[in-house]
Formats: C-alpha cells, sequence, structure tokens
C-alpha cells in the first residue's frame, strides 16, 4: 500500500460484489465523501502513477457493514468472559445489567471505544448506537458513547440513539433525561415496548414524536411485543408517523409481531409499512422470532442488520464482527441458495445505510446488490472468498476497510488507532 496522494486511490484487482476482477477508482476531490469515480477490467500492466494504490489480491470487494442496531454502552468486548446471570424478561434483564455494569473490570467508556475499535477493524464504518438513558446512569452511559464517536470520527460515521432502556414511565425523570440527552448530541429519539412495559402506549409514543419533532430527529422504538399486542402498538406508531409527516424516519427493531401474527394482518402492516417508509432493524434472532425477511424485500420495506449487545449483561452473544452476525442472519431463516445468502450480505450493508440515510441507495428486491457500482460512496470492505455466499460461509480474516475513501482498517486492525 503506497502513501496517499492528493485525491484518488486505486483499489487494484477486487471482484465487486464477486464479479469480475476490476481496478476501482476512488475520489476525494472536492468533498468530505469520497466516491467511486471508476471501475474497469483489472489490467496487470497499469501504472498508477501518483494515485494511492490498494492491493485487492483478487478478494471480494462490498459495501461497507452497518450496524444499525447495537449497544456500545453495555458492551464486555475484550474483557474476560462472564457467565450469564440475567433473568428472563426486558426488566429482569434490565435490572441484571444495571446492577453489574458500574463494576466491570474497565470503565464503560474504555470498553465502547474499544468495541467500536473492532468494529471497524472488520469492517463496519457505519453504526447506529444505543446509549441507555435513565434515573440511574444518567447521560453517563451516553458520554461514553459519545467520546468513541468522537475518537472514532475519522473511521466510521455513528449514530446515537437516547434510549430509555427502563422505559419512559416507570421512573420519574427519564423524560427530562431523554430530552437532556438530545441537547447533548444524540441523534436519534428510542422507545421501548410502549404498551408491555411502561402499559401506556399513547403517552409513552406522545413522548417519544414530541421529542422527535422538536429535535428535527429519527425515531427507533424497540418493539419485543408479539401478537396482537405488538400490531397494536405498530398501529399507533404509524398512526403517528402519518400524522405528523415522519415518513422515511421511523425504524421499528426487533419487530418480533412481525412474526407472530396471522398473514392477513401481517400483509396489511407491510402495506402500511411501505407506504410510510418505516424501516425495521433486526439483530438475527432464532425462529420463532425471525423476521420474514423474503416478505419484508417484496414489500420493498428497508432493513438492516445489528449484533445487538455483545458479550455484555444481556447475552454472552457477538464478537464485533458483521459479517458473522450476517451468517446468523442466513442461518436463522433457513437460507441455502447463494442469492438468498448475498441478500443477507445485502441487508447488512446497503440494508442499514439506507435506515441511517434514507436518500441512500436502497435494496431493491432478493437479487438486487447495490452499494459498489460508480458514483457510490467509497466506503468499501475487501474480504477474502470465492463467491460472496462462501464469503459470508467462510468469514475470512484478510480485510481491508476504507471510509471516505482512505484506508482506516487493514488486517484486522485499525490504522492509527
Amino acid at each position: 500500500m503506497t502513501e496517499p496522494s492528493a485525491s484518488k486511490t486505486l483499489i487494484r484487482n477486487v471482484r465487486p460484489w464477486g464479479r469480475e476482477a476490476s481496478d476501482v477508482v476512488v475520489d476525494r476531490a472536492g468533498t468530505p465523501d469520497a466516491v467511486i469515480a471508476s471501475i474497469a477490467p483489472h489490467n496487470p500492466a497499469a501504472a498508477p502513477g501518483e494515485t494511492t494504490v490498494v492491493e485487492g489480491r483478487g478478494r471480494l470487494l462490498f459495501p461497507a457493514f452497518s450496524d444499525v442496531h447495537v449497544h456500545l454502552d453495555s458492551t464486555r468486548i475484550g474483557l474476560p468472559f462472564r457467565p450469564h446471570s440475567g433473568a428472563p424478561g426486558v426488566w429482569a434483564m434490565m435490572l441484571n445489567d444495571r446492577a453489574n455494569w458500574r463494576s466491570a473490570e474497565a470503565p464503560i467508556g474504555e470498553r465502547a471505544a474499544m468495541t467500536l475499535e473492532r468494529m471497524i477493524a472488520r469492517g463496519t464504518t457505519r453504526v447506529r448506537s444505543y446509549a441507555q438513558v435513565d434515573v440511574d446512569c444518567r447521560l453517563e452511559r451516553f458520554e461514553a458513547v459519545l467520546a468513541a464517536k468522537e475518537r472514532y470520527a475519522h473511521a466510521a460515521d455513528v449514530e446515537i440513539i437516547a434510549f430509555p432502556q427502563a422505559g419512559i414511565l416507570l421512573e420519574d425523570g427519564t423524560e427530562k433525561l431523554l430530552e437532556a440527552a438530545m441537547q447533548a448530541g444524540a441523534n436519534v429519539v428510542g422507545g421501548l415496548d410502549p404498551s408491555a412495559l411502561d402499559r401506556d402506549p399513547a403517552r409513552h409514543l406522545d413522548i417519544v414524536f414530541g421529542l422527535a419533532e422538536k429535535y428535527s430527529a429519527p425515531i427507533d422504538i424497540h418493539l419485543h411485543e408479539t401478537g396482537t399486542l405488538g400490531a397494536f402498538t405498530t398501529e399507533l406508531i404509524l398512526e403517528r408517523t402519518r400524522a405528523l409527516g415522519m415518513q422515511g424516519k421511523v425504524t421499528i427493531s426487533h419487530a418480533f409481531q412481525l412474526s407472530s401474527i396471522d398473514d392477513d394482518s401481517l400483509g396489511r402492516l407491510l402495506d402500511e409499512m411501505a407506504e410510510l417508509d418505516v424501516s425495521v432493524a433486526t439483530v438475527a434472532p432464532p425462529p420463532p422470532r425471525h423476521l420474514p425477511l423474503a416478505r419484508l424485500a417484496e414489500a420493498g420495506i428497508r432493513v438492516g442488520l445489528g449484533e445487538d449487545g455483545q458479550r455484555d449483561y444481556w447475552s454472552p452473544y457477538g464478537n464485533a464482527d458483521m459479517l458473522d452476525r450476517t451468517w446468523q442472519l442466513s442461518f436463522t431463516q433457513g437460507f441455502r441458495r447463494d442469492e438468498l445468502v448475498e441478500h443477507c450480505l445485502a441487508v447488512a450493508t446497503m440494508g442499514g445505510a439506507s435506515i441511517l440515510d434514507p436518500a441512500a441507495r436502497r435494496v431493491q428486491g432478493i437479487g438486487d446488490r447495490p452499494g459498489a457500482d460508480v458514483g457510490d460512496p467509497a466506503d468499501v470492505v475487501l474480504v477474502d472468498g470465492e463467491t460472496p455466499a462462501s464469503a459470508v460461509m467462510d468469514r475470512g480474516k484478510d480485510r481491508t476497510v476504507l471510509h471516505r475513501g482512505l484506508v482506516v482498517a487493514d488486517g484486522l486492525a485499525v490504522i492509527g488507532a
């Protein structure tokens, strides 16, 4: 790899989305958001001139991963493995986290930064992270995620969700703390199980949508609610989305209700979600909580993927590698055909990118492979593998990561970290 030139990078001998061996030129001139300027058949004899050269060595080139559902404020990545101690249920798990997060072997700021660094090193340069805000931690966990975001601003774009993990109405003062987080730099207003946890969905959603309207911010609502209760809450979310003109700005995370209602009800919900451009984020749970992924693609609904908590006080799973989580998405969906496995890659990359930026190129159905063509942002990851599907199965470690056209990680290490 040569030293950076003024404006261009040549990624030599790579296969965008598994296509023919190509030379990809990235242009950083005149804009902070570098783009793919040209793609041509690989020419081993071509002289790069003054252009920065990244050797692809025949690797696959994908859009960089987008983790749109991660809890950097609770991670234990890099710390000694801890046996799981949480009890079932959202409230019990929250209390387990509340009882333990301060006594970890490293402060939450160090853990958030360490985990974000590992994510970047493995190819994730677009992130939407939750930051728990409640009367116990107040803004401490938000500030830890904010510090990690600022530390790695050169290598990843990070959005922070002001997230009421303990509900909004159960503890006095939470609403004011959520607004304080928005004033301090949070990007997204969060919500959680308005019916099942707070037991007052109208009031809960009025607060969430009110803050979003006040701060011109998008919304991300955790919805673990299943069956008709989850469908009811979804209808309330859609009702407010329509009334406030927030099309394209609302995400429902987990969306377990979509896997636990009858087919007619599902069809009606999906139609309205598509009409209002409400997106969905999943963490690839096993059946029966897995999303009807093919149905969502057919309906034209934006879907993104995330790692959720990572070896924290909620779950022992997660390793900061979105390629592993892509494998999990494909496995839990029961996919075997290459086209379907590759669709999971599209969800993990540009699916999430379109949640973070509704104007970004979207995944247009099962067979679409956006994000690695001329004019696309130069946020890419190079991965060893024979085909895109085999890359998901093998999850190779020979990776190079570019953010805004510059190499920010190579060999599973962030450059300049």
